[in-house]
């Protein structure tokens, strides 16, 4: 093995250690030894990728493929980037349409389709999304995650009973990975097995805790005078529902409450609702790092990420709560024929 291929070799093993500034290393000696390698420049906009760095990524994917046209495994990792944190729709589609072109047999097909399912999904694009379904390569597959994936696009437009088989084998095959065992729960709970779900959800949850936290992930510290941050920014409207001084941050949520049926991926709850106070009623906030962080995938999107948390829970807990008490009473008063009383 001659010393470019080791450095590359070498780049890629310690990317699946989590070692992204070994990494990082190897890949640049490998430049050095060849400075128009596009399998290096692939290496070092993956590497980016996982320290959250996401347009020095797509720069890095961008020239590798000004490099080797015809390079579609930098594609598709751009593609993924563009997708998601970045929410460059267009330009993922425009990756993946280049890349199904290039596609030489079905899992390289099924990789480009996926990723431009994401894409028109992340565009509300939902007809499109459908009809693209109808282009997956009949199975079975040789790559075991593409049952789950296929399976988790199937769920996504609605088409449960075709997704529901795909994501029992890919859990029965990938017992190790989250992501089924999260789609498995779902697909448990639409079909009314309470039991089964939250067995589901527990497993994801357990194998998600499991993961190695991202190569930028805050300190609980930091965290959470971030979650801090965010709160303090609400609206007064929102703020206002809230007891600033009870924020608390866990990795993910509890066992306890998972079983009584919170999403084992929510990114926050409130709870400890008090409305004796004299004053609105106000509750206490539980801010999930692991969760946040997953979703926001780079340290300057988690402010952001819990402050949208926050306004949607708000909103749903308390305004948009009164506000059904208040059509309520309305149609009540309305069919007894008077006005409702404020």
């Amino acid at each position: 093995m001659d010393q470019f291929t080791a450095h590359l070799d070498r780049g890629w093993d310690l990317v699946q250690r989590g070692d992204s500034e070994g990494a990082e290393l190897s890949a640049r000696r490998a430049l050095e030894l060849d400075s128009q390698s596009p399998e290096a420049y692939n290496l070092l906009g993956y590497v980016a990728a996982l320290q959250g760095e996401f347009e020095e990524a797509v720069d890095n994917y961008r020239q590798a493929i000004a490099l080797d046209d015809t390079y579609l495994e930098a594609m598709l990792n751009a593609a993924e980037v563009y997708i998601h944190p970045l929410g460059d729709f267009e330009e993922a589609i425009r990756m993946c349409d280049h890349a199904l072109d290039l596609a030489e047999n079905d899992d390289e097909v099924i990789d480009a389709l996926l990723l431009e399912f994401d894409a028109l999904l992340g565009d509300n694009n939902l007809a499109e999304a459908q009809a693209l379904c109808s282009k997956f390569p009949p199975g079975p597959w040789t790559n075991p995650n593409h049952a789950f994936l296929v399976g988790r696009a199937f769920y996504e437009i609605g088409e449960l009973e075709r997704a529901a088989p795909l994501i029992e084998d890919a859990v029965q095959k990938t017992p190790g990975n989250p992501e089924a065992a999260y789609y498995l729960g779902l697909v448990r709970d639409e079909r009314g097995d309470t039991a089964g779900a939250t067995q589901a959800f527990l497993r994801s949850r357990e194998l998600d805790l499991a993961l190695p936290s991202p190569a930028w992930t805050l300190t609980p510290e930091t965290f959470a005078m971030t979650a801090k941050k965010a709160l303090a920014s609400l609206d007064e409207s929102l703020r206002r529902f809230l007891r600033e001084d009870e924020l608390f941050v866990s990795n993910v949520p509890g066992v306890e409450v998972v079983v009584d049926g919170v999403d084992p991926r929510a990114l926050l709850l409130l709870d400890g609702l008090d409305a004796e106070s004299g004053g609105p009623p106000t509750a206490r906030i539980f801010v999930y790092q692991r969760n946040v962080e997953r979703l926001a995938g780079s340290l300057e999107l988690v402010e952001g990420e819990i402050k949208a948390a926050l306004e949607r829970e708000v909103t749903a807990t308390f305004i948009e709560t009164d506000l059904d008490r208040l059509a309520a009473a309305a149609a009540a008063a309305n069919a007894a024929g008077k006005m409702p009383l404020n």
